[in-house]
């Protein structure tokens, strides 16, 4: 006998007659549905973080340059002397 090592919760669900149609020729809707659901959190996850990652990109760029038009006031400066 085959073993899931995952937890196991029964839970009660309400579908679009649609959705349930299109799952309806899998043996197994409850692995089907959970992969789904799992897929579509690490989706969404991954998205999250990449909004974040383009947002600090976004921020360094700024400081970045700051940082660059700072130093190069200095080094024009010395090179004026």
């Amino acid at each position: 006998m085959k073993k899931n090592s995952m937890n196991k919760k029964r839970m009660n669900i309400t579908l679009p007659e649609k959705v349930a149609e299109a799952i309806a020729p899998f043996n197994n809707k409850s692995k089907f549905i959970a992969e789904a659901v799992i897929e579509k959190i690490e989706r969404d996850k991954k998205k999250e973080l990449d909004t974040l990652l383009i947002e600090g990109y976004r921020l360094q760029k700024k400081n970045d340059k700051e940082l660059n038009d700072e130093w190069e006031d200095i080094t024009l400066e010395s090179w004026d002397g």
